[in-house]
């Protein structure tokens, strides 16, 4: 097969990684790619908010299957795009990528499945979403309605907080995405991302990760893109998996198709898994990021075959296997992100580290000839396989402390909740 992956992280790099394994792969290009891809796919610089030029491309290179990586790409409707141009797509329709691109639509459509979700009010005005505070008080839950780079989020723990909150969407601070909000009641408990592949009727579960949202050790600061991640997520029990397949993913999957919208791609549920049991926090209607790295490194199955029969909806006669391991992963940033971000730093020895159990994927990364340089705010995914998140953490952080890059930072206690499950 001839495949696009659309996307410039980490993501995308762990995507492409798992594609060129493919013996059925015959041409891998990634628009616009990182300095990661680069290595294993033709970069295409183009800008995939053209969708016309995104088209024009798969069309010269005789593209057979568009994987699209990002958010923006598929709430904006490239995979209806891609389609009517007769290509074959893994990604949601515009309608369907709603499930991501608006919380008021998602928690309106667990209101009609049945989904357990947190308590809220959406708003298009500051004086009410104001008013329905005061009534709720804190801990509370502001969030910017449409897309914000992982940052429309604030977790309040006090009534003025939340205030400053609403007050920042309203001003414009997230653009047109902080136009509605949705207030939530706060979730005690543990959060825990679980994965579904959707061809618009069959579902296929993948494994459960959990990722690190705050910038530093302890969970705390600001909320980032994600700090680290490991999978499988102990809290997710088999009996967990399951009883959120069928309360959680299953009605929104079959709720999406009689609203004649059939969700096709991967479903991302960010949940809380409370005392009575998983709620729904988020969806997102592509692969996590830094989640999809560990899932890629722990899939054992050719990833084309499943990211063709989503796209075809032939899921019902594919089944993934798995590696027994743990992977855990590693982001590394650049000092001042999330706040600020200074590009052009270089960065040594990354690129020796690739092994059987390790594998350092790239984010924010560019060439500048024979040189690797910082080119975002998150920058390496320093991820490793183990047969515990002890083991594999170890190997993680052995790898992070072999690259030579003053410039970057990161957490030191990824896998921290898993840790305690094994004893310390």
């Amino acid at each position: 097969m001839r495949v696009l992956v659309i996307g410039s992280g980490g993501r995308e790099h762990a995507l492409a990684w798992a594609i060129a394994k493919s013996p059925r792969l015959k041409k891998l290009i990634v628009a616009p790619g990182n300095g990661g891809t680069q290595t294993m796919a033709t970069n295409a610089p183009i800008d995939i908010t053209d969708h016309a030029a995104v088209v024009a491309l798969a069309k010269s290179e005789l593209i057979d299957l568009v994987v699209i990586g990002p958010d923006a790409p598929a709430v904006a409707g490239l995979a209806d795009d891609v389609r009517a141009a007769g290509i074959l797509c893994f990604g949601p329709s515009k309608a369907a990528a709603q499930l991501e691109g608006s919380k008021a639509f998602t928690k309106a459509l667990c209101d009609e499945a049945g989904v357990p979700t947190a308590a809220y009010g959406a708003f298009d005005n500051e004086a009410d979403a104001l008013a329905y505070l005061h009534g709720k008080g804190a801990p509370i839950v502001v969030k910017a309605d449409g897309l914000a780079a992982g940052k429309g989020v604030r977790v309040a723990e006090t009534l003025e907080e939340a205030e400053d909150a609403v007050r920042e969407c309203f001003s414009g601070a997230f653009g047109e995405s902080g136009s509605t909000i949705v207030i939530e009641e706060f979730l005690a408990g543990e959060e825990a991302s679980v994965f579904a592949l959707c061809d618009g009727r069959n579902i296929v579960m993948l494994p459960s990760a959990q990722d690190h949202k705050r910038v530093w050790e302890g969970d705390r600061g600001p909320n980032t893109g994600g700090m680290g991640a490991y999978s499988p997520a102990p809290v997710m029990t088999p009996k967990l998996l399951e009883r959120t397949r069928r309360e959680i993913i299953e009605p929104t999957i079959g709720r999406m198709a009689e609203r004649g919208t059939p969700f096709t791609g991967v479903l991302f549920a960010g949940l809380m898994i409370a005392s009575d049991g998983p709620k729904l926090i988020e969806y997102n209607v592509r692969f996590g990021d830094p989640e999809c790295q560990v899932l890629m490194l722990r899939l054992k199955s050719d990833v084309l075959d499943l990211l063709e029969a989503t796209a075809k909806g032939n899921l019902a006669e594919v089944t993934p296997e798995w590696r027994d391991e743990v992977a855990l992963t590693v982001v590394m940033a650049v000092r001042g992100y999330p706040v600020s971000v200074e590009k052009g730093s270089e960065i040594k020895g990354a690129e020796a580290l690739d092994s059987a159990d390790v594998q350092v994927f790239h984010a924010g990364t560019a060439r500048d000839g024979d040189r690797l340089i910082a080119n975002g705010g998150r920058v390496l995914n320093v991820t490793a396989l183990g047969r515990t998140v002890r083991e594999a953490q170890a190997r993680a952080y052995a790898a992070v402390d072999r690259i030579d890059w003053p410039e970057g930072f990161c957490r030191r206690d990824i896998g921290w909740r898993a840790l305690e499950r094994e004893g310390g």
